[in-house]
Protein backbone atom coordinates (compact mmCIF):
# COMPACT_ATOMS: atom_id res chain seq x y z
CA UNK A 1 0.00 0.00 0.00
CA UNK A 2 2.85 2.34 0.86
CA UNK A 3 4.49 1.71 -2.49
CA UNK A 4 1.26 2.58 -4.26
CA UNK A 5 1.04 5.85 -2.30
CA UNK A 6 4.61 6.70 -3.21
CA UNK A 7 3.95 5.89 -6.87
CA UNK A 8 0.87 8.13 -6.88
CA UNK A 9 2.84 10.93 -5.22
CA UNK A 10 5.50 10.62 -7.87
CA UNK A 11 2.94 10.76 -10.66
CA UNK A 12 0.95 13.64 -9.16
CA UNK A 13 3.16 16.46 -10.53
CA UNK A 14 3.03 14.96 -14.01
CA UNK A 15 -0.74 14.71 -13.83
CA UNK A 16 -1.03 18.32 -12.67
CA UNK A 17 1.22 19.51 -15.48
CA UNK A 18 -0.89 17.51 -17.94
CA UNK A 19 -4.16 19.18 -16.88
CA UNK A 20 -3.58 22.35 -18.94
CA UNK A 21 -2.91 20.18 -21.97
CA UNK A 22 -6.13 18.29 -21.38
CA UNK A 23 -7.97 21.60 -20.98
CA UNK A 24 -6.50 22.90 -24.22
CA UNK A 25 -7.55 19.72 -25.99
CA UNK A 26 -11.08 20.17 -24.67
CA UNK A 27 -11.15 23.80 -25.79
CA UNK A 28 -10.05 22.76 -29.26
CA UNK A 29 -13.24 20.78 -29.88
CA UNK A 30 -16.06 22.39 -31.78
CA UNK A 31 -19.43 22.87 -30.11
CA UNK A 32 -21.81 20.55 -31.94
CA UNK A 33 -24.91 22.52 -30.94
CA UNK A 34 -23.49 25.80 -32.22
CA UNK A 35 -22.28 24.10 -35.38
CA UNK A 36 -25.67 22.51 -36.03
CA UNK A 37 -27.38 25.89 -35.69
CA UNK A 38 -24.90 27.58 -38.01
CA UNK A 39 -25.28 24.83 -40.62
CA UNK A 40 -29.05 25.36 -40.46
CA UNK A 41 -28.65 29.13 -40.67
CA UNK A 42 -26.41 28.80 -43.71
CA UNK A 43 -29.06 26.77 -45.51
CA UNK A 44 -31.72 29.34 -44.53
CA UNK A 45 -29.71 32.26 -45.91
CA UNK A 46 -29.05 30.41 -49.17
CA UNK A 47 -32.80 29.79 -49.35
CA UNK A 48 -33.26 33.56 -49.32
CA UNK A 49 -31.57 33.90 -52.71
CA UNK A 50 -32.66 30.66 -54.37
CA UNK A 51 -35.57 30.41 -54.56
CA UNK A 52 -36.65 33.30 -52.27
CA UNK A 53 -35.30 36.41 -53.98
CA UNK A 54 -35.56 34.78 -57.42
CA UNK A 55 -39.31 34.29 -56.96
CA UNK A 56 -39.83 37.64 -55.23
CA UNK A 57 -38.23 39.60 -58.06
CA UNK A 58 -39.63 37.39 -60.85
CA UNK A 59 -43.15 37.90 -59.59
CA UNK A 60 -42.85 41.66 -59.96
CA UNK A 61 -41.59 41.89 -63.55
CA UNK A 62 -43.51 41.41 -66.79
CA UNK A 63 -44.04 37.93 -68.21
CA UNK A 64 -41.40 38.40 -70.90
CA UNK A 65 -38.66 38.91 -68.28
CA UNK A 66 -39.57 36.33 -65.62
CA UNK A 67 -37.00 33.68 -66.59
CA UNK A 68 -34.22 36.23 -67.12
CA UNK A 69 -34.90 37.73 -63.68
CA UNK A 70 -34.79 34.33 -61.97
CA UNK A 71 -31.66 33.48 -63.96
CA UNK A 72 -29.86 36.47 -62.47
CA UNK A 73 -30.30 35.22 -58.89
CA UNK A 74 -29.48 31.63 -59.83
CA UNK A 75 -26.38 32.56 -61.83
CA UNK A 76 -25.10 34.91 -59.13
CA UNK A 77 -25.41 32.08 -56.60
CA UNK A 78 -23.05 29.96 -58.70
CA UNK A 79 -20.70 32.77 -59.71
CA UNK A 80 -20.15 34.24 -56.25
CA UNK A 81 -19.66 30.80 -54.72
CA UNK A 82 -16.59 30.34 -56.92
CA UNK A 83 -15.42 33.94 -56.46
CA UNK A 84 -15.74 33.62 -52.67
CA UNK A 85 -13.69 30.43 -52.57
CA UNK A 86 -10.98 31.76 -54.88
CA UNK A 87 -10.41 35.20 -53.35
CA UNK A 88 -13.51 36.82 -51.86
CA UNK A 89 -13.29 35.22 -48.44
CA UNK A 90 -9.60 36.05 -48.18
CA UNK A 91 -10.17 39.71 -49.08
CA UNK A 92 -13.06 40.01 -46.63
CA UNK A 93 -11.77 37.97 -43.68
CA UNK A 94 -8.03 37.64 -44.20
CA UNK A 95 -5.94 39.51 -41.62
CA UNK A 96 -4.97 42.34 -43.96
CA UNK A 97 -5.22 45.84 -42.53
CA UNK A 98 -7.92 48.34 -41.69
CA UNK A 99 -9.48 48.54 -45.15
CA UNK A 100 -9.22 45.13 -46.81
CA UNK A 101 -8.04 41.61 -46.05
CA UNK A 102 -5.17 39.90 -47.82
CA UNK A 103 -4.50 36.84 -49.97
CA UNK A 104 -3.43 34.57 -47.12
CA UNK A 105 -6.61 32.52 -47.57
CA UNK A 106 -6.52 32.47 -51.35
CA UNK A 107 -8.32 29.32 -52.52
CA UNK A 108 -9.07 28.77 -48.80
CA UNK A 109 -5.41 28.16 -48.03
CA UNK A 110 -4.98 26.72 -44.52
CA UNK A 111 -8.69 26.25 -43.90
CA UNK A 112 -9.05 22.58 -44.82
CA UNK A 113 -6.31 21.47 -42.45
CA UNK A 114 -8.32 22.71 -39.46
CA UNK A 115 -11.66 21.36 -40.61
CA UNK A 116 -12.53 19.85 -37.21
CA UNK A 117 -11.33 22.67 -34.93
CA UNK A 118 -12.90 25.95 -33.81
CA UNK A 119 -11.20 29.07 -35.08
CA UNK A 120 -10.48 32.62 -34.03
CA UNK A 121 -11.08 35.62 -36.27
CA UNK A 122 -8.32 38.18 -35.94
CA UNK A 123 -5.52 38.17 -33.41
CA UNK A 124 -4.42 39.92 -30.24
CA UNK A 125 -6.78 41.70 -27.87
CA UNK A 126 -9.45 42.27 -30.51
CA UNK A 127 -9.63 38.63 -31.66
CA UNK A 128 -13.08 37.05 -31.80
CA UNK A 129 -13.19 33.32 -30.90
CA UNK A 130 -15.77 30.99 -32.42
CA UNK A 131 -16.93 27.53 -31.35
CA UNK A 132 -17.58 26.40 -34.93
CA UNK A 133 -15.17 25.29 -37.67
CA UNK A 134 -13.95 27.90 -40.10
CA UNK A 135 -15.50 25.90 -42.96
CA UNK A 136 -18.95 26.59 -41.50
CA UNK A 137 -18.19 30.26 -40.85
CA UNK A 138 -16.92 30.91 -44.36
CA UNK A 139 -19.87 29.10 -45.97
CA UNK A 140 -22.30 31.11 -43.84
CA UNK A 141 -20.57 34.31 -44.92
CA UNK A 142 -20.59 33.08 -48.52
CA UNK A 143 -24.40 33.15 -48.50
CA UNK A 144 -24.26 36.84 -47.53
CA UNK A 145 -21.82 37.52 -50.35
CA UNK A 146 -24.25 35.77 -52.71
CA UNK A 147 -27.44 37.61 -51.82
CA UNK A 148 -25.92 41.11 -51.80
CA UNK A 149 -25.20 41.44 -55.57
CA UNK A 150 -28.43 39.51 -56.24
CA UNK A 151 -30.34 42.28 -54.45
CA UNK A 152 -28.80 44.86 -56.80
CA UNK A 153 -30.38 43.20 -59.83
CA UNK A 154 -33.80 44.47 -58.74
CA UNK A 155 -32.75 48.02 -59.56
CA UNK A 156 -31.84 47.31 -63.20
CA UNK A 157 -34.41 44.60 -63.91
CA UNK A 158 -35.59 44.33 -67.55
CA UNK A 159 -32.62 46.06 -69.20
CA UNK A 160 -29.06 44.87 -68.37
CA UNK A 161 -27.14 42.41 -70.53
CA UNK A 162 -26.50 39.06 -68.92
CA UNK A 163 -22.80 39.26 -69.81
CA UNK A 164 -22.56 42.68 -68.18
CA UNK A 165 -24.32 41.41 -65.07
CA UNK A 166 -21.84 38.53 -64.77
CA UNK A 167 -18.72 40.70 -65.08
CA UNK A 168 -20.13 43.43 -62.83
CA UNK A 169 -21.10 40.93 -60.11
CA UNK A 170 -17.60 39.44 -60.01
CA UNK A 171 -15.84 42.81 -59.87
CA UNK A 172 -18.31 44.31 -57.40
CA UNK A 173 -18.09 41.33 -55.05
CA UNK A 174 -14.30 41.54 -54.89
CA UNK A 175 -13.81 45.31 -54.94
CA UNK A 176 -16.86 46.64 -53.09
CA UNK A 177 -18.50 43.92 -51.01
CA UNK A 178 -15.30 42.32 -49.65
CA UNK A 179 -13.70 45.59 -48.44
CA UNK A 180 -16.86 46.76 -46.65
CA UNK A 181 -17.33 43.35 -45.04
CA UNK A 182 -13.74 43.63 -43.80
CA UNK A 183 -14.31 47.17 -42.46
CA UNK A 184 -17.34 46.13 -40.46
CA UNK A 185 -16.92 42.49 -39.41
CA UNK A 186 -13.20 41.78 -39.16
CA UNK A 187 -11.50 42.81 -35.90
CA UNK A 188 -8.86 44.62 -37.96
CA UNK A 189 -11.49 46.61 -39.87
CA UNK A 190 -11.55 50.33 -39.18
CA UNK A 191 -15.32 50.53 -38.56
CA UNK A 192 -15.15 47.49 -36.30
CA UNK A 193 -12.36 49.17 -34.37
CA UNK A 194 -14.35 52.38 -33.99
CA UNK A 195 -17.26 50.43 -32.48
CA UNK A 196 -19.84 50.88 -35.24
CA UNK A 197 -22.58 48.26 -34.89
CA UNK A 198 -23.88 46.12 -37.73
CA UNK A 199 -25.10 42.79 -36.46
CA UNK A 200 -26.12 41.10 -39.71
CA UNK A 201 -25.55 43.43 -42.64
CA UNK A 202 -27.29 46.81 -42.48
CA UNK A 203 -24.25 48.48 -44.04
CA UNK A 204 -22.48 45.48 -45.56
CA UNK A 205 -25.53 44.04 -47.34
CA UNK A 206 -28.49 46.40 -47.53
CA UNK A 207 -27.08 49.91 -47.77
CA UNK A 208 -24.31 48.52 -49.95
CA UNK A 209 -26.71 46.79 -52.35
CA UNK A 210 -29.28 49.60 -52.27
CA UNK A 211 -26.83 52.35 -53.14
CA UNK A 212 -25.21 50.19 -55.84
CA UNK A 213 -28.67 49.57 -57.24
CA UNK A 214 -29.47 53.27 -57.33
CA UNK A 215 -26.22 54.03 -59.16
CA UNK A 216 -26.91 51.23 -61.64
CA UNK A 217 -30.43 52.52 -62.28
CA UNK A 218 -29.08 56.00 -62.94
CA UNK A 219 -26.27 54.82 -65.21
CA UNK A 220 -28.49 52.50 -67.28
CA UNK A 221 -31.42 54.91 -67.51
CA UNK A 222 -35.13 54.20 -67.49
CA UNK A 223 -36.86 51.17 -68.97
CA UNK A 224 -38.29 51.53 -72.46
CA UNK A 225 -41.97 52.37 -72.21
CA UNK A 226 -41.93 53.46 -68.57
CA UNK A 227 -44.90 55.73 -68.05
CA UNK A 228 -46.68 54.58 -71.21
CA UNK A 229 -46.54 50.77 -71.31
CA UNK A 230 -48.24 48.47 -68.83
CA UNK A 231 -45.57 47.56 -66.27
CA UNK A 232 -47.86 45.54 -64.01
CA UNK A 233 -46.31 42.51 -62.25
CA UNK A 234 -46.83 39.24 -64.10
CA UNK A 235 -47.52 36.99 -61.12
CA UNK A 236 -47.84 38.39 -57.61
CA UNK A 237 -48.31 34.86 -56.29
CA UNK A 238 -44.63 34.26 -57.15
CA UNK A 239 -43.74 37.42 -55.25
CA UNK A 240 -45.75 36.37 -52.18
CA UNK A 241 -44.04 32.96 -52.11
CA UNK A 242 -40.66 34.64 -52.56
CA UNK A 243 -41.31 37.17 -49.79
CA UNK A 244 -42.45 34.37 -47.48
CA UNK A 245 -39.25 32.44 -48.14
CA UNK A 246 -37.27 35.61 -47.46
CA UNK A 247 -39.08 36.08 -44.15
CA UNK A 248 -38.36 32.51 -43.02
CA UNK A 249 -34.79 32.58 -44.32
CA UNK A 250 -34.14 35.84 -42.49
CA UNK A 251 -34.08 33.94 -39.19
CA UNK A 252 -30.87 32.35 -40.42
CA UNK A 253 -29.65 35.72 -41.65
CA UNK A 254 -30.14 37.50 -38.32
CA UNK A 255 -30.20 34.83 -35.61
CA UNK A 256 -27.40 32.97 -37.39
CA UNK A 257 -25.23 36.07 -37.17
CA UNK A 258 -24.91 35.40 -33.45
CA UNK A 259 -22.41 32.72 -34.48
CA UNK A 260 -23.75 30.32 -31.87
CA UNK A 261 -26.97 28.82 -30.52
CA UNK A 262 -27.54 30.98 -27.44
CA UNK A 263 -29.41 33.85 -25.89
CA UNK A 264 -28.31 36.40 -28.47
CA UNK A 265 -29.55 34.18 -31.30
CA UNK A 266 -32.88 33.81 -29.52
CA UNK A 267 -33.23 37.55 -29.06
CA UNK A 268 -32.26 38.19 -32.68
CA UNK A 269 -34.92 35.75 -33.85
CA UNK A 270 -37.61 37.35 -31.68
CA UNK A 271 -36.89 40.92 -32.74
CA UNK A 272 -36.68 39.88 -36.40
CA UNK A 273 -40.22 38.51 -36.27
CA UNK A 274 -41.48 41.55 -34.36
CA UNK A 275 -39.99 44.08 -36.78
CA UNK A 276 -41.17 42.24 -39.90
CA UNK A 277 -44.73 42.10 -38.61
CA UNK A 278 -44.77 45.73 -37.50
CA UNK A 279 -43.37 46.91 -40.83
CA UNK A 280 -45.83 44.88 -42.89
CA UNK A 281 -48.67 46.52 -40.97
CA UNK A 282 -47.25 50.06 -41.09
CA UNK A 283 -46.71 49.91 -44.89
CA UNK A 284 -50.12 48.31 -45.38
CA UNK A 285 -52.00 50.90 -43.32
CA UNK A 286 -50.07 53.80 -44.85
CA UNK A 287 -51.00 52.58 -48.31
CA UNK A 288 -54.59 51.98 -47.22
CA UNK A 289 -54.90 55.56 -45.96
CA UNK A 290 -53.23 57.18 -48.97
CA UNK A 291 -54.41 54.99 -51.85
CA UNK A 292 -57.66 53.69 -50.44
CA UNK A 293 -56.82 49.98 -50.63
CA UNK A 294 -54.24 47.74 -48.93
CA UNK A 295 -52.37 45.83 -51.63
CA UNK A 296 -50.74 42.42 -51.58
CA UNK A 297 -47.57 43.94 -53.02
CA UNK A 298 -47.57 46.55 -50.27
CA UNK A 299 -47.92 43.97 -47.50
CA UNK A 300 -45.04 41.80 -48.70
CA UNK A 301 -42.86 44.82 -49.47
CA UNK A 302 -43.52 46.12 -45.96
CA UNK A 303 -42.42 42.85 -44.39
CA UNK A 304 -39.16 42.92 -46.37
CA UNK A 305 -38.64 46.57 -45.37
CA UNK A 306 -38.95 45.65 -41.71
CA UNK A 307 -36.57 42.72 -42.09
CA UNK A 308 -34.03 45.05 -43.70
CA UNK A 309 -34.42 47.68 -40.98
CA UNK A 310 -33.94 45.26 -38.09
CA UNK A 311 -30.92 43.51 -39.64
CA UNK A 312 -28.17 45.81 -38.27
CA UNK A 313 -29.87 45.96 -34.86
CA UNK A 314 -31.05 42.36 -34.47
CA UNK A 315 -28.50 41.23 -31.90
CA UNK A 316 -28.36 44.55 -30.06
CA UNK A 317 -31.96 45.58 -29.26
CA UNK A 318 -34.92 44.38 -27.21
CA UNK A 319 -38.43 43.56 -28.55
CA UNK A 320 -40.04 46.94 -27.76
CA UNK A 321 -37.53 48.96 -29.79
CA UNK A 322 -37.73 46.29 -32.50
CA UNK A 323 -41.40 47.16 -32.99
CA UNK A 324 -40.45 50.83 -33.33
CA UNK A 325 -37.72 49.98 -35.84
CA UNK A 326 -40.18 47.85 -37.78
CA UNK A 327 -42.80 50.59 -37.95
CA UNK A 328 -40.17 53.12 -39.02
CA UNK A 329 -38.83 50.71 -41.62
CA UNK A 330 -42.25 50.07 -43.10
CA UNK A 331 -43.04 53.77 -43.39
CA UNK A 332 -39.57 54.58 -44.75
CA UNK A 333 -39.81 51.81 -47.32
CA UNK A 334 -43.24 52.98 -48.47
CA UNK A 335 -41.87 56.50 -48.88
CA UNK A 336 -38.72 55.29 -50.63
CA UNK A 337 -40.62 53.08 -53.07
CA UNK A 338 -43.26 55.68 -53.94
CA UNK A 339 -42.71 59.38 -53.17
CA UNK A 340 -38.89 59.45 -53.27
CA UNK A 341 -38.68 57.60 -56.56
CA UNK A 342 -41.37 59.81 -58.07
CA UNK A 343 -39.79 63.04 -56.87
CA UNK A 344 -36.30 62.15 -58.06
CA UNK A 345 -37.39 60.56 -61.33
CA UNK A 346 -35.07 57.53 -61.35
CA UNK A 347 -36.21 54.05 -62.43
CA UNK A 348 -35.38 51.65 -59.61
CA UNK A 349 -37.38 48.83 -61.19
CA UNK A 350 -38.09 46.68 -58.12
CA UNK A 351 -37.18 49.23 -55.43
CA UNK A 352 -33.76 47.88 -54.47
CA UNK A 353 -32.77 51.31 -53.18
CA UNK A 354 -36.23 52.29 -51.98
CA UNK A 355 -36.43 49.26 -49.68
CA UNK A 356 -32.90 48.01 -49.03
CA UNK A 357 -31.04 51.31 -49.23
CA UNK A 358 -33.53 53.53 -47.40
CA UNK A 359 -34.54 50.96 -44.76
CA UNK A 360 -30.93 49.87 -44.28
CA UNK A 361 -30.03 53.47 -43.45
CA UNK A 362 -32.98 53.80 -41.07
CA UNK A 363 -32.10 50.56 -39.31
CA UNK A 364 -28.41 51.38 -39.01
CA UNK A 365 -29.14 54.78 -37.46
CA UNK A 366 -31.83 53.47 -35.09
CA UNK A 367 -29.36 50.83 -33.92
CA UNK A 368 -27.43 53.70 -32.35
CA UNK A 369 -30.61 54.98 -30.72
CA UNK A 370 -31.84 51.70 -29.26
CA UNK A 371 -28.72 49.54 -28.74
CA UNK A 372 -29.01 47.86 -25.35
CA UNK A 373 -25.69 48.02 -23.51
CA UNK A 374 -25.50 44.41 -22.22
CA UNK A 375 -26.24 43.15 -25.75
CA UNK A 376 -24.37 45.68 -27.86
CA UNK A 377 -20.87 44.82 -26.67
CA UNK A 378 -19.81 48.34 -27.62
CA UNK A 379 -17.73 50.70 -25.51
CA UNK A 380 -20.10 53.48 -26.58
CA UNK A 381 -23.05 51.83 -24.81
CA UNK A 382 -21.48 49.78 -22.00
CA UNK A 383 -24.49 49.91 -19.67
CA UNK A 384 -26.77 52.62 -20.96
CA UNK A 385 -30.18 52.02 -22.46
CA UNK A 386 -31.41 53.04 -24.87
CA UNK A 387 -28.34 53.71 -26.98
CA UNK A 388 -26.12 56.71 -26.67
CA UNK A 389 -25.34 59.83 -28.67
CA UNK A 390 -21.77 58.62 -29.25
CA UNK A 391 -23.06 55.35 -30.69
CA UNK A 392 -25.50 57.20 -32.91
CA UNK A 393 -22.66 59.32 -34.31
CA UNK A 394 -20.66 56.17 -35.01
CA UNK A 395 -23.63 54.77 -36.90
CA UNK A 396 -23.90 57.97 -38.95
CA UNK A 397 -20.20 57.75 -39.73
CA UNK A 398 -20.50 54.12 -40.88
CA UNK A 399 -23.53 54.89 -43.05
CA UNK A 400 -21.90 57.88 -44.75
CA UNK A 401 -18.66 55.98 -45.37
CA UNK A 402 -20.56 53.10 -46.96
CA UNK A 403 -22.70 55.44 -49.08
CA UNK A 404 -19.72 57.32 -50.51
CA UNK A 405 -17.47 54.33 -51.14
CA UNK A 406 -20.21 52.18 -52.68
CA UNK A 407 -21.53 54.95 -54.91
CA UNK A 408 -18.14 55.92 -56.31
CA UNK A 409 -16.78 52.38 -56.69
CA UNK A 410 -20.00 51.09 -58.28
CA UNK A 411 -20.07 53.93 -60.81
CA UNK A 412 -16.47 53.23 -61.81
CA UNK A 413 -17.09 49.49 -62.19
CA UNK A 414 -20.22 50.05 -64.29
CA UNK A 415 -18.27 52.34 -66.62
CA UNK A 416 -15.54 49.72 -66.96
CA UNK A 417 -18.06 47.00 -67.77
CA UNK A 418 -19.75 49.30 -70.27
CA UNK A 419 -16.45 49.66 -72.12
CA UNK A 420 -15.81 45.89 -72.07
CA UNK A 421 -19.19 44.47 -73.18
CA UNK A 422 -21.76 47.26 -72.95
CA UNK A 423 -24.28 47.46 -70.14
CA UNK A 424 -27.69 47.61 -71.74
CA UNK A 425 -29.59 45.48 -74.22
CA UNK A 426 -30.87 47.15 -77.38
CA UNK A 427 -34.32 48.72 -77.46
CA UNK A 428 -35.51 45.93 -79.75
CA UNK A 429 -34.26 43.25 -77.33
CA UNK A 430 -35.85 45.04 -74.41
CA UNK A 431 -39.21 45.22 -76.14
CA UNK A 432 -39.02 41.56 -77.14
CA UNK A 433 -38.18 40.60 -73.57
CA UNK A 434 -34.97 39.33 -71.99
CA UNK A 435 -36.20 35.74 -71.73
CA UNK A 436 -36.07 35.34 -75.50
CA UNK A 437 -33.42 37.90 -76.46
CA UNK A 438 -30.84 36.79 -73.86
CA UNK A 439 -31.69 33.15 -73.14
CA UNK A 440 -33.78 31.93 -76.08
CA UNK A 441 -36.58 30.75 -73.81
CA UNK A 442 -40.01 31.94 -72.76
CA UNK A 443 -42.65 31.23 -70.16
CA UNK A 444 -45.33 28.80 -71.30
Amino acid sequence: MLSLSRAFAALLPALLFALPAFAQEAEAKVDTGDTAWMLTSTALVLLMTIPGLALFYAGMVRKKNVLATMMQSFAICAIITVVWIVAGYSLAFGEGGAYIGDLSKLLLSGVAENWDKPFTLGSGDSAVPFTIPETVFLTFQMTFAIITPALITGAFADRMKFSAMVIFSVLWSLLVYAPIAHWVWHPNGWLFGLGALDFAGGTVVHINAGVAGLVAALVLGKRVGLGSDNMSPYNLAFAVIGASLLWVGWFGFNAGSAGAAGGRAGMAMLVTQAAAAAAALSWLFAEWMIKGKPSVLGAISGAVAGLVAITPAAGFVLPGPALVIGIAGGLAGFWGATALKHWCGYDDSLDAFGVHGVCGIVGALLTGVFAYGPLSASTSTPEGYPGSFDQFLLQVYAVVATLIFTAVATWILLKIVDVIVGLRVTEEEEREGLDVSLHGERMG
